[in-house]
């Protein structure tokens, strides 16, 4: 296939590929260099170039009356930009928001929308504008000879190729677009900042990134949230050119509640207030009790978060709020832009700056030998003219008798065209003997500036010291303090579900044939529950609801239930095998619930046991993980949780010896057999003729009872350190009649 395209009365015939290929890339390009990206030496794509030079064309200085911004979009549109009206004015109304600009270039009068919705302003035949005083960074050089114009959309007038800006303007404002390939998005900058950075390159020019990002430590958005990122990550990103940086609201404490008094730039007050209120309503901040919008005229932005009580940690509330809402936010970072040669490229901060300056010492050179040639023409000028006061009658006398007075002065008096053409232009009050004076004085002015312009053109410390002066002048005058304030803060972390959950004491009761439940309180009857048909009870261990529940199997593999997820023991609960995976033939044969970090004895009845902690038995599979290891034929005894370093442990065998000694002297490990706690011959251990058939912790100051069927052996202070000794020895022997332990017992003192 192939498409006919007429050029001129021709033609010319191209394959349908050739055509696409050529149209797609005609228009990419046209997107990249006239559209999406900005100029690096005004920092303006192609529409607010346009805007802000008809602005200026229309006579819409900061000094002037505001007019019908209408007025101001017909006449960009009609000369410049014959592109959508709606686009335009969109472009206008984001030169004019100080919350999206952090140097506005217009000054609106009107609904020019807010920070709640910076897409709410009103239709342009409503409001007004005129150009913001920082405009004139942009302007005020533009009629000096110092940047190339090129033809409008259909030839009939001229429009400035590029602004000749006075600061980096890419820089202060930045900007965003996506482009065919590529995209930009150019945080904006403190300009005192950044004008300090230019003057100390051009004081330095060989000074590194590292000099210029001292001055220059990171974006300056248009408000007053902070900047989180670290610096060393800041600098990462003006290394490359690419990358990220994160704000976070400011909030304070007020009375108990919490009052956020500064967004990240671009974030919605009434959305963040949506977004908490949507966590509130799925329970996900039950420490929240009430939210308020109190932002007015005087405060634009006042956000109240109230807890629920003076115990809420408003700290780990505002992580959790920074994690999960627009309270903080990443901005992505690609300083992308259109080079001095014309091409897009990524650049690095040093870089830019030093391009930039390049572009700057250009566009004074270009305003310094335009107007050297004004300056130069001007004297040429003088010298006609004082040649004509010099030979005042002759000059009068050539005119008032010659057919062609302008040929016979250039010849009498060896003028060029234009001096002879300023003499005939004299008005005959500018005889006087006083303008002789005048010319006098004026081409003496005009040698002097002449002198300064050449000597600084010639001269590259001269030209260098000129645009220091200029950029220290312009930053006087427009610039101002950093609003973001640079704070390394900690990540924030969200609430997990357990954070959310409230530490109710709880039971969890397993039965013999496997069911689980947890009932509310710890003062339950675990033996008295309502069990299935041919069930009993087996096992409990108090906790909380928030804290995980560690089951231990026959084989000694580990096992962790979420608490809070555990059927009520209003019902009979659910089998275990629902939640763990067992292996084949084996059972549950403890339980412990803990907080991850709390201590925990684990022991088989073999007489081995070791330390080891609830997280380090949690296992996040339905598998389980390896925690005791079981000598042949050996149980597991049900863990017990350590009450404190200094506690004692209590071991009592099958016949009838107690061993007490401090718990220390057991290993803290993460899985294993663990050592010897009670010395148990290994003839009688092998056989099974005796085992370590109870083990309990105890302060020192306790009382451990001994039951016995119905006798209660009580035993503290002297009695106790009756059956204290090394770990691993054989203990005392119990009185007759308390040597068939049932338990034992701990009576707090």
């Amino acid at each position: 296939m192939s498409v006919e395209t007429t050029f001129d009365g021709e033609t010319e015939q191209l394959s349908l590929r050739d055509f696409t290929e050529k149209a797609y890339l005609d228009y990419s390009m046209y997107v990249i260099l006239d559209r999406a990206l900005p100029h690096l030496g005004d920092g303006m794509k192609p529409v607010q170039r346009r805007i802000v030079y008809a602005m200026s064309e229309l006579g819409l200085k900061a000094t002037a009356k505001h007019k019908k911004s209408a007025r101001t979009v017909g006449d960009v549109l009609g000369k410049f930009h014959p592109h959508g009206d709606s686009a335009c004015y969109e472009a206008m109304v984001l030169m004019a928001q100080s919350f999206s600009y952090r140097y506005p270039l217009i000054d609106g009068q009107g609904n020019w929308g807010s920070p709640d919705d910076p897409k709410s302003f009103a239709a342009m035949r409503y409001t007004e504008s005129r150009l913001a005083p920082y405009a004139e960074v942009l302007l005020k050089e533009l009629g000096q000879g110092t940047v190339n114009w090129v033809p409008n959309f259909d030839g009939t007038m001229n429009e400035p190729e590029v602004l000749p800006a006075r600061l980096p303007n890419v820089l202060l404002n930045g900007g965003t677009g996506i482009a065919v390939g590529m995209a930009t998005d150019i945080p904006s900058h403190n300009l005192r900042e950044v004008a300090t950075a230019c003057c100390h390159l051009l004081d330095n020019p060989q000074a590194t990134l590292d000099d210029i990002c001292a001055l220059v430590p990171g974006p300056d958005m248009p408000t007053e949230a902070e900047i989180i990122t670290p610096a060393a990550e800041l600098k990462k990103l003006y290394t490359s050119g690419k990358g990220s940086f994160r704000m976070r609201a400011l909030w304070s404490r007020d009375e108990g509640e919490i009052i956020i008094t500064a967004l990240p730039a671009q974030v919605s007050g009434a959305k963040v207030l949506e977004q908490i209120a949507a966590q509130m309503q799925q329970k996900k901040l039950p420490m929240v009790s009430d939210l308020r919008d109190e932002s007015d005229h005087e405060n634009p932005t006042r956000l109240v978060v109230v807890p629920r009580s003076n115990r809420v940690d408003c700290d780990q509330l505002m992580a959790h709020l920074f994690a999960t809402t627009d309270l903080e936010r990443s901005y992505r970072v690609n300083l992308n832009m259109i080079g001095i040669d014309g091409r897009p490229q990524v650049k690095d901060l040093r870089q830019i700056l030093v391009e930039w300056l390049s572009w700057r010492t250009s566009v004074v050179r270009r305003r310094l030998e335009y107007r050297l040639q004004k300056v130069r023409d001007r004297l040429h000028i003088l010298e006609g003219l004082m040649v004509a006061y010099l030979n005042i009658d002759e000059v009068i006398a050539i005119i008032r008798e010659e057919e062609k007075p302008k040929e016979e002065l250039m010849r009498r008096f060896e003028l060029s065209d234009v001096q002879a053409d300023a003499i005939l232009d004299l008005k005959l009050r500018h005889l006087a003997r006083l303008e002789e004076i005048k010319i006098r004085g004026e081409q003496d002015e005009l040698n002097e500036e002449r002198q300064r312009l050449e000597e600084t053109l010639d001269s590259d410390e001269l030209m260098r010291k000129l645009i220091r002066e200029e950029i220290e002048a312009t930053a006087e005058e427009f610039g101002d303090e950093r609003r973001s304030p640079l704070v390394e803060r900690h990540e924030a972390q969200a609430f997990s579900e357990k954070d959310l959950l409230s530490a109710d004491p709880v039971t969890v009761v397993l039965s013999k044939q496997g069911w689980i439940r947890a009932a509310k309180g710890h003062d339950i009857d675990a033996a008295g529950l309502n069990y299935k048909s041919g069930d009993a009870f087996k096992l409990a261990s108090p906790g909380r609801m928030n804290q995980p529940c560690i089951l231990l199997d026959s084989t000694g593999r580990s096992y962790t239930l979420e608490t809070h997820k555990l059927p009520s023991a209003r019902g009979q609960g659910e089998p275990v095998t629902g939640h763990v995976s067992l292996p084949k033939g084996a059972m549950v044969d403890a339980l412990v619930c803990g907080r991850d970090s709390d201590a925990v004895l684990l022991a088989s009845d073999a007489g081995y046991g070791f330390i080891t902690r609830i997280d380090q038995l949690t296992s996040k599979t339905k598998n389980g993980k390896a925690a005791l290891t079981l000598p042949k034929a050996a149980k597991v005894l049900q863990p017990v949780l350590v009450p404190g370093a200094d506690a004692l442990l209590a071991a009592v065998s099958s016949e009838g010896r107690l061993l007490v000694f401090p718990v220390a002297e057991l290993p803290e490990l993460a899985r294993g057999k663990g050592n010897k706690v009670i010395n148990i011959p290994s003839a009688r251990a092998a056989a099974r003729e005796e085992l370590m058939s109870q083990v309990i912790l105890l302060n020192p100051d306790d009382t451990l009872v001994v039951n016995a069927g119905r006798q209660h052996l009580k035993l503290k202070g002297a009695e106790l350190d009756h059956y204290r000794g090394e770990r691993g020895r054989r203990g005392n022997k119990l009185p007759r009649g308390y040597q068939k332990v049932d338990s034992l017992e701990v009576i707090s003192s």
